[in-house]
C-alpha cells in the first residue's frame, strides 16, 4: 500500500504577510471545532506542505479555498496562480463564492477564467442541532435566492464542495436532485463530531439519505476531536461506515492540512487511512487514496511526487 500514489483531495496554504484571512488574522473564532487556532496563525506554503507529506507518495493536492477576506473571493484565485508559477502547487483548486450575493455571476466567471479552478466551495448558513434546522432560511441550500446563484455553476462546468453537519444532508439531497448535473463533494465526512450513538445513528442516515444522488461524493477528512489526538482506532469505524454506504468508488481521503494539524500530524492521518483500509481490495484503496480524487476534479498528473519541487506538481498546461 505505501507505493500507492496519493491526491490529497483537500489542503489549504496561506500567507498571513501578504493577504488577509480574517478567521486567521482577525479575532480567533470562538468556537472552533477543534479549539484553539493560534498554532495555525502562521504562513503555510508549499514547503511547508512538501515537508509535512514527505513519507507519502502525494502526486497531487487539491487547494480548498482557506476563507480568504470574503470582499474578493477571486483574489485567492490570482493569488495561487502565482503560487503555482513559481513552485508547482497546487495541482488545483476549489475557490470562494457566496451563491446569494449580487456579484455572484462575476465571481464565478473569474474563478472559471484559471484553468486550475475545478469548483467552488461556500458555506452554507446551517442550524447548531437537528432539532434548529429551519426550511428556506436565508443563506440555506433551501433558499431561493442561494439557490439562483447555485444554478450559474452549471454553465462554467464547476462543481460544489459542500461543508455543512450531517443534519443538512436532506437539503444537499434535494439539492443534487434539482441540479443533477453539478458534481457535489461533500467536505470532511458530514462533520461527525458527537460520536454518541444516538448521534452516529442520526449521521448514518443522514448519509444515506444523500448517497442517493448519483452526483455526490464523499471527501473523508476533518475527522478530528476536540482535546484528543488523531487516532486510527477512534476513526475506524466512522471511515468504514462511510465507504460502505457510498461505495469504494465516491470516496476520497484527505488530510485537510495545515487544520488538521491540530490534532495529528500528516504521517499519522494518511498511515491511520492506509491501516483502516488495509484489508480492502487493492482496486478499491486506489480509487480512495487517487483514482477517484483524479476523476472528480479532473485531474491530469504525470507521476512523480511533489514533495520533490516539480514533477506531478508542476502547474498543468
Amino acid at each position: 500500500m505505501s507505493a500507492f500514489p496519493i491526491v490529497d483531495a483537500h489542503q489549504h496554504f496561506w500567507d498571513l504577510q501578504r493577504n488577509h484571512y480574517p478567521w486567521l488574522s482577525d479575532a480567533p473564532p470562538a468556537n472552533f471545532r477543534y479549539g484553539d487556532t493560534a498554532p495555525l496563525r502562521r504562513n503555510y506554503l508549499p514547503q511547508d506542505y512538501r515537508a509535512d507529506c514527505a513519507a507519502h507518495r502525494v502526486v497531487a493536492s487539491v487547494h480548498m479555498e482557506a476563507e480568504w477576506d470574503p470582499r474578493d473571493p477571486v483574489g485567492e484565485t490570482r493569488w495561487l496562480a502565482e503560487l503555482r508559477r513559481t513552485t508547482g502547487l497546487p495541482t488545483a483548486a476549489v475557490g470562494q463564492a457566496w451563491f446569494d450575493r449580487e456579484d455572484i455571476a462575476q465571481v464565478l466567471a473569474g474563478h472559471a477564467e484559471y484553468d486550475f479552478v475545478r469548483g467552488v466551495r461556500q458555506k452554507p448558513k446551517t442550524a447548531a442541532s437537528p432539532a434548529a434546522v429551519v426550511a428556506g432560511a436565508p443563506g440555506t441550500m433551501s433558499d431561493p435566492r442561494w439557490r439562483d446563484g447555485y444554478a450559474l455553476l452549471e454553465r462554467h462546468g464547476l462543481s460544489y464542495d459542500l461543508q455543512a453537519p450531517w443534519w443538512h444532508m436532506g437539503e444537499a439531497a434535494a439539492l443534487a436532485r434539482d441540479f443533477p448535473r453539478t458534481p457535489i463533494v461533500i467536505n470532511h465526512t458530514a462533520l461527525p463530531a458527537d460520536r454518541s450513538a444516538e448521534a452516529l445513528a442520526g449521521w448514518r442516515r443522514a448519509l444515506e439519505t444523500i448517497a442517493t444522488q448519483p452526483n455526490v461524493s464523499l471527501k473523508i477528512s476533518g475527522l478530528g476531536i476536540r482535546r484528543e489526538r488523531w487516532s486510527a482506532g477512534r476513526n475506524a469505524a466512522i471511515v468504514r461506515d462511510a465507504i460502505r454506504i457510498f461505495g469504494a468508488d465516491r470516496c476520497m481521503f484527505a488530510s485537510n492540512f495545515p487544520v488538521d494539524g491540530l490534532v495529528g500530524s500528516f504521517d499519522t492521518i494518511f498511515t491511520g487511512f492506509k491501516a483502516i483500509v488495509a484489508d480492502m481490495p487493492e482496486h478499491e484503496q486506489r480509487m480512495l487514496f487517487h483514482d477517484n480524487a483524479m476523476r472528480v476534479y479532473r485531474l491530469e498528473i504525470a507521476g512523480g511526487c511533489i514533495a520533490r519541487t516539480g514533477g506531478a506538481g508542476a502547474p498543468e498546461r
